[in-house]
């Protein structure tokens, strides 16, 4: 950005979400540059949507027939705008120029052009008028948008050369960012990925790399240290079904990402209920499962008293110090411990298994003395600290990555700064 100069004069567009402007640009109503295209099908096209500001292919065999037949042409070099409810996502962007030929929801709006214009310039230009500006508009509960609401705002227009020019210049410097954040993130999974192994290899074989191994007779277990010991659930958990008498216990819920969570730091709504009188409860320090997910890794220790679907399976040591809660919550979403889930959740389809109290309680487990775990989870605590600390650093670089992108095109398209 330091090495761009800024055009000798500026005037006022007029356009709040615009601005200043070189004083040779022009505005113009969107609908003066695109029409919106006749609805035409075409069954033999793949299905397509909008993804963060990209056209992408959606799987045909998702869609019934009866749909795809509903859905809309859109040819390589139409644009193509998301115009439904837009007060359900304001974070991905839902203007495209079109690199496939494809059909979408009849419920899209597709443009095309017949002036002269450079289309590149004018899809980073419509990104911008996509954050800037479209998401304020919108009627009615699902602030849906049609042709006459988007062809009556205003857009730039720069001469065709400088739209030529800019739209290659982001191009190639958005290419170059994109490339940067691209190997930042390949880098962060590296360092997740090193940081299971270190949380596997801890927990399953333990940290004191001289003791002797055993085999431990069961299959999918593997070898384990030699004083270790095997024992089913059902001698080291106890299932619990208390109930809420009123429900204003904190509500809970459990993913295979987070484990056991505060429903509110989800800002999740859908499926809320106005009463929960008659969920189950936790205490701090159960084991909480969600039956229908658990073959995914949906289980985690609760470091809180709360309620939960009355779904969940919920349970308890027998003998309260076998088990570090945090070596517990980890050894059990270990890779062999979900694959084990798998194999004995029950269900027609896959996305149906269920894992039930008797099938958890009759797997295997290995158990480290519990002064051992509470070593192991030292150790996982003082190797994860320093991985999650380039992590963060790495998170950093790409949100300012991220900004100097948005900077960088903002300041281009609007003639803030000089190509």
């Amino acid at each position: 950005m330091k090495s761009l100069s800024r055009y000798s004069k500026y005037r006022d567009s007029g356009v709040e979400w615009i601005g200043e402007i070189p004083e040779y640009w022009e505005v113009k109503k969107i609908k003066q540059l695109f029409f919106e295209k006749k609805k035409t099908h075409n069954i033999k096209l793949n299905c397509g949507s909008i993804s963060f500001g990209k056209v992408v292919l959606k799987d045909d065999d998702k869609i019934p027939f009866e749909t795809k037949k509903s859905y809309q042409v859109v040819n390589k070099g139409d644009f193509l705008i998301n115009p439904l409810n837009l007060n359900y996502d304001l974070k991905s962007l839902r203007i495209a120029l079109s690199n496939l030929d494809v059909v979408v929801s009849s419920g899209y709006i597709v443009l095309d052009t017949n002036s002269d214009i450079n289309k590149l310039y004018f899809n980073f230009l419509l990104h911008r008028f996509d954050v800037a500006f479209m998401k304020t508009l919108g009627s009615g509960v699902r602030q849906t948008l049609n042709y006459n609401d988007i062809g009556k705002c205003d857009i730039l227009v720069p001469p065709l050369k400088e739209q030529i020019k800019i739209a290659n210049y982001l191009d190639q410097k958005t290419e170059q960012i994109n490339k940067a954040i691209t190997q930042k993130q390949e880098l962060i999974k590296l360092l997740k990925e090193r940081q299971q192994i270190v949380i596997n290899s801890a927990v399953t074989k333990g940290i004191d790399s001289s003791v002797v191994m055993k085999d431990s007779g069961v299959e999918w277990l593997g070898g384990v240290p030699e004083h270790w010991e095997i024992k089913r659930g059902k001698y080291l958990f106890f299932e619990v079904d208390e109930r809420s008498k009123d429900g204003k216990e904190e509500l809970l819920s459990v993913s295979h990402m987070t484990g056991v969570t505060p429903r509110s730091e989800k800002n999740v709504t859908m499926f809320m209920s106005e009463n929960y009188t008659g969920s189950k409860t936790c205490q701090k320090d159960d084991l909480v499962i969600n039956i229908m997910w658990a073959w995914m890794g949906a289980l985690g220790v609760s470091d809180r008293e709360g309620i939960v679907s009355s779904s969940y399976g919920i349970y308890r040591q027998i003998k309260s110090k076998t088990f570090n809660s945090n070596y517990l919550e980890y050894i059990l979403r270990t890779t062999n411990y979900i694959a084990e889930y798998n194999r004995r959740s029950t269900g027609l389809h896959a996305s149906r298994l269920r894992l039930y109290s008797d099938r958890f309680l009759d797997m295997e487990m290995a158990i480290p003395p519990i002064e051992e775990q509470n070593a192991i989870i030292k150790y996982i605590q003082e190797s994860s600290s320093k991985i999650d600390k380039a992590i963060n650093l790495k998170k950093r670089e790409i949100e300012r990555l991220k900004e100097l992108k948005e900077t960088l095109i903002d300041g281009c398209v609007t003639g803030r700064v000089r190509v």
